[in-house]
């Protein structure tokens, strides 16, 4: 099988398969449906993205799930299908996406369930879908008056296979159009000192304050989905950023997703459009302002408006401005491919500064007597990297799904992280498709993949606990990617080539 250039010999990926058997995107007629359905939960329940367990007994906002579905068809024979998932969840936990195809697979026998996948929004005001046995000390849940968490996945999975039916069995001759615009959305979130160490959400006000680690990116890339009337059905909305702008509530909330949502409806008078959100590569990336706080704030009051409401005003009015040029592209008979590959990625390298400093965490922590829920599940994460570097090179590579799709001339690319912008950017530039739209956390739960600028500067997201992947993988996961997306493209230059 073909490797990556990047990678070490043992890490490879069937991504070789695409060019032996020619994964050339076809031009058929074009068929789209798409669905929406709630998957608030009818019970109170945890809610995951922190490390403290929260108990919500209200939802502020729904929380939805939207599939998307595109088939081409040629003399009534299928030639490609996609199943696009996007949910209101913090991640797309392991088990969630196999039980989906299984439970999609009964609904709609002889349906090629390995073109769907699931992503996540990232709202931190979701259900808990972990896997307690996995992880016991993740949180503390009550028994009693509490959805447990293996009975919101069934309850969940339940919804999510109905949603890709009901837009499987809606499909219809449709179009398809895209776009970019921009919107300030996403900032980064790490700060740096002057001693050269970084901090996530770190005080800018400082006298050590010297600068913010990282890019952001603005771009707000959409794609259009119209019926046989020219009316549109459902758009997709790529952007880098997480939704966890209200993070910390202990309350159901879509965050900004729900503002999206209602107001593009309302301003495009479409109460019955499917909006699906897609994160970019936003590993260090959020909507929290760093610096001129204070102005924002007073933009804000002069609006009348809460932060979620604000960003929900950006994200409506980059779309809607360009509503009138995708309607005047539709295409009915757009080049489709969707590729589906298995990847191995090698696994974060422990560097003895860390070694040493989960040794030291975990001394401090042994000492406690009677350490709750959140210590014992610190202490879990310490012995676990402490492990980890003693293994050494026995350590597993990391699995994972790629899903490369091609739509007349973009390219959608997925991956299960936490991905740093810095690796999504790499992948845009190198892409040999007119506009690549990346969606993370898709088909799996990551963790984090930092930069080696981050790993250096330390803090949360860039520790070896938030890592399954460091930087040499996160490489070869660019390369492939790239590679992947060249395969739809045989007629272009590869990239780096005239």
């Amino acid at each position: 099988m073909m490797k990556s250039p990047a990678s070490p010999p043992r890490f490879v990926s069937t991504l070789a398969l695409l060019f032996v058997f020619g994964a050339v995107a076809s031009a058929g007629e074009l068929l789209v449906g798409s669905a929406t359905v709630d998957i608030t939960p009818p019970e109170p329940v945890a809610l995951a993205g922190q490390f403290s367990t929260r108990i919500s007994t209200k939802a502020e906002t729904p929380i939805v799930a939207a599939a998307l579905v595109i088939e081409t068809q040629e003399a009534g024979k299928q030639l490609d299908l996609a199943i696009m998932i996007s949910c209101d969840l913090v991640a797309i936990r392991p088990s969630i996406q196999d039980k989906t195809r299984q439970k999609l697979a009964a609904l709609v026998p002889g349906i090629d369930v390995r073109k769907l996948f699931l992503s996540a929004t990232h709202t931190h005001t979701a259900p808990v879908t972990t896997e307690l046995e996995a992880s016991p000390n993740l949180y503390d849940i009550p028994k009693e008056g509490v959805m447990q968490p293996p009975a919101y996945v069934e309850f969940l999975t339940d919804r999510l296979a109905e949603a890709a039916a009901t837009a499987w069995k809606q499909r219809q001759p449709g179009g398809v159009s895209w776009t970019l615009s921009h919107a300030v959305v996403g900032l980064n979130r790490r700060a740096v000192y002057a001693d050269g160490h970084a901090q996530m959400y770190g005080k800018t006000g400082q006298s050590n304050f010297r600068n913010i680690e990282g890019g952001e990116d603005h771009a707000v890339e959409t794609l259009f989905f119209w019926d046989a009337a020219k009316k549109l059905r459902a758009v997709a909305i790529n952007l880098a950023c997480p939704a966890q702008e209200v993070e910390s509530r202990s309350s159901i909330n879509a965050d900004y997703w729900h503002e999206v949502r209602e107001q593009l409806k309302a301003k495009l008078e479409l109460p019955e459009l499917n909006v699906l959100g897609w994160c970019s590569a936003a590993g260090d990336q959020s909507p929290h302002r760093m610096y001129r706080k204070e102005a924002e704030e007073r933009m804000l009051k002069a609006r009348g408006l809460t932060m979620l409401q604000e960003i929900g005003r950006r994200i409506t009015t980059a779309v809607a401005d360009t509503v009138d040029i995708a309607r005047a592209d539709i295409r009915t008979d757009a080049p489709f491919s969707h590729t589906v590959a298995d990847l191995t990625l090698p696994p974060r390298k422990i560097i003895p500064r860390e070694y040493e400093d989960s040794k030291k965490i975990l001394a401090e922590f042994s000492v406690i007597q009677n350490p709750d829920n959140r210590v014992r599940m610190m202490m879990d994460r310490e012995k676990a990297v402490i492990s980890r570097f003693e293994e050494g090179d026995k350590l597993p590579p990391y699995s994972m799904e790629l899903h490369v799709l091609r739509i007349g001339d973009i390219a959608i690319a997925t991956n299960p992280f936490e991905l740093y912008l810095d690796y999504g950017v790499q992948m845009k530039a190198r892409s040999v498709a007119e506009q690549t739209f990346l969606i993370q956390l898709a088909g799996g739960s990551g963790k984090y993949l930092p930069t080696p600028k981050a790993i250096e500067g330390g803090s949360y997201s860039a520790l070896p606990v938030s890592n399954a992947v460091g930087p040499e993988g996160g490489q070869v996961l660019v390369n492939e990617t790239v590679q992947a997306i060249s395969a739809l493209w045989p007629a272009k230059p590869q990239p780096g080539t005239k």
